[in-house]
């Protein structure tokens, strides 16, 4: 079984040194020191290396099982999750007046990346009930907050949310769920929702349901979608749980990983609801904190690939198998151990960096939410909402494949499930498809995001690089190795972008041939404006008294690795983008 470790100390760094929070006048920052900081970091790592992740393996293997319409939980899994409970792990965000902590955004998002990595089918349960515990927050009148809000911000009662159904996929606007007005003021909810995670288990009392539908004579498409609430006990006037609603589970899919985690088909037979929010404004009121939630699904591909880069690090260090090229490193032993081969630290060293660098952006992403939202930043919200589909796309292909890559340093026995990396490839799949596949995120990032308010999230973009770039040209600590590669691959971009710009309106299928293309350009970009900032941050601790010189030096060989053999990658995306339309679209239907 993989022994995974938090990533403690380059959490601190990252948030401590490189984004250096205690100078952003940001409220709710001023208590994270440090210390206070370290602290709390170090808390949540224990609970994901010495709680979560020795169930991992069994919610593979064991999964959920559903028997007379109640779903059990992998051994170990309730148990754990009163654990997060327990612990106040699960408000650690939400507002103090329900219960919560009312902690920094960023703090949340560091914690969820131990956590998905030593067990994404279990921290999934709480990532729902905080999304749709927000939704009830922005959106739900007084009295909906003070029936469910406590209760679901402590984790006794969890929550999902219920889109998509049979025959729509991503286009909801097909959705047929019915909603019919009551003369009390609630509604009887009948349809079918598919693909529903957390949909039912036996971790908590009550189950709140988010569920999309439409009421009679709702306009067609996504303007006549309301949300509603709909437990799974309705709940009395004390509080206290009444009787079983109107939902059940139909089954529980077969699915390709996250087998700990009980995605359900969900049958709504009448079942008593409240609006929550206004008439047909359900997708606006469902999509309210998509920001947050389609970032959790991109530190998801960093996460489960530290989770795999960890166990290949572990096993390239201790498995003896060849001789150096240079001559034998373990002259005493039959071989020498896998790491001596140069290969082998090229597939290593692009998972570290995606790694380390990918954190860096979602905290980076955390950051400016929390600073929209504290500050009422509009420009702060304008460039993360650029940057999300960036984030969502390239961090969850890519972490994908570095999941793979770690199963391939491993053989033959990778392959078998004795040592559990095909769980992490399984698992890790599913990121680049739920919150939207990664096609459409690349789609929305040049059709919608791009042209936004005439472009000018994208020109903040450059501007905050470029005036990185120009308070780092002069630095000769890493000047030659990371801020001459980051110009260039600015530039690739700026390139891209400006193509876009000039055939958009002329041929709209040229813009759209290379978004995908155009969104891991951008990643790259990203993590090498990351990459170059941790360097600054590492050349500068270098030369203070005590610096941990180990961990900075190591953190600027990554970075230097990925500047010289990742980020050249736009140079080719470039050239892929000003191909055009015509080696996509030439071919008629019928040869393929």
């Amino acid at each position: 079984m993989p022994n995974y470790v938090a990533p403690v100390e380059d959490s601190e760094f990252l948030i401590q040194d490189v984004l250096r929070i205690s100078e952003l006048e940001i409220p709710g920052y001023e208590i994270l020191d440090r210390e206070s900081t370290s602290a709390i970091l170090t808390e949540a790592g224990k609970l994901a290396n010495d709680v979560f992740a020795p169930l991992n393996t069994a919610g593979d293997t064991i999964g959920c099982k559903l028997e007379n319409g109640v779903v059990a939980t992998p051994p170990g899994f309730r148990e754990a999750y009163d654990a997060l409970r327990d612990g106040g792990w699960t408000g650690l965000d939400m507002p103090e007046e329900w219960g919560g902590q009312g902690l920094p955004f960023i703090l949340q998002v560091a914690i969820g990346d131990f956590l998905s990595a030593s067990n994404v089918s279990l921290v999934i349960y709480q990532v729902l009930t905080h999304g749709a515990a927000q939704a009830i927050l922005a959106h739900g009148s007084e009295q909906q907050k003070q029936t469910y809000l406590p209760k679901m911000v402590a984790a006794e009662w969890t929550g999902t949310m219920n889109l998509t159904e049979p025959h729509c996929g991503t286009d909801l606007g097909l959705l047929r769920t019915k909603a019919e007005p009551q003369e009390d003021g609630t509604y009887k909810i009948s349809g079918q929702k598919i693909f529903i995670s957390a949909g039912e288990h036996d971790m908590a009392e009550n189950i709140v349901h988010l569920v999309l539908a439409r009421l009679p004579g709702a306009p067609a498409g996504v303007k006549g979608i309301s949300l509603f609430i709909v437990p799974k006990f309705l709940v009395n006037e004390d509080g206290s749980l009444g009787e079983r609603n109107g939902v059940s589970v139909g089954k529980i899919e077969e699915k390709m990983g996250l087998h700990g985690n009980s995605t359900c088909v969900m049958n709504y037979d009448e079942a008593t609801g409240y609006l929550l929010g206004e008439e047909h404004k359900g997708l606006r009121a469902m999509f309210t904190m998509m920001n947050e939630a389609r970032l959790s699904t991109a530190l998801q591909g960093v996460s489960l690939g530290d989770a795999a880069y960890q166990a290949a690090r572990d096993y390239a260090l201790d498995r003896l198998q060849g001789r150096a090229a240079t001559g034998a490193e373990n002259p005493d032993g039959p071989a020498d151990p896998l790491i001596v081969h140069p290969d082998v630290r090229r597939n290593l060293l692009e998972q570290k960096s995606f790694v380390e660098g990918g954190r860096a952006l979602a905290f980076w992403g955390a950051q400016l939410i929390d600073q929209a939202h504290q500050n009422k930043d509009a420009d702060a919200d304008a460039l993360v909402s650029l940057l999300i589909p960036v984030m969502k796309g390239f961090l969850t292909d890519r972490g994908f494949d570095m999941t793979v890559q770690a199963q391939q340093l491993f053989g033959g026995h990778g392959y078998v499930e004795e040592h559990g990396m095909s769980q992490f490839v399984r698992d890790a799949r599913i990121a680049q498809i739920y919150e939207g596949a990664n096609g459409i995120h690349a789609l929305d990032l040049v059709a919608r995001k791009l042209p936004t308010n005439g472009g000018k999230a994208l020109r903040d973009f450059f501007g905050i690089v470029q005036g990185f770039i120009a308070a780092q040209q002069d630095n000769a600590e890493i000047s030659a190795d990371f801020i001459e590669p980051l110009k260039a691959a600015l530039s690739d971009l700026q390139a891209a972008s400006a193509y876009f710009a000039e055939t958009g309106q002329t041929d709209p299928n040229a813009v759209l041939a290379g978004s995908y293309d155009y969104m891991h350009m951008f990643g790259h970009v990203c993590l090498g404006f990351m990459w170059a900032r941790q360097a600054e941050a590492a050349s500068r601790l270098l030369s203070e008294a005590g610096a941990d010189t180990a961990f900075l030096n190591a953190k600027i060989k990554t970075g230097r690795f990925y500047m010289q053999r990742q980020l050249p990658l736009t140079g080719a995306m470039l050239q892929r983008i000003r191909s055009g339309a015509s080696p996509v679209m030439d071919m008629a239907a019928e040869e393929f």
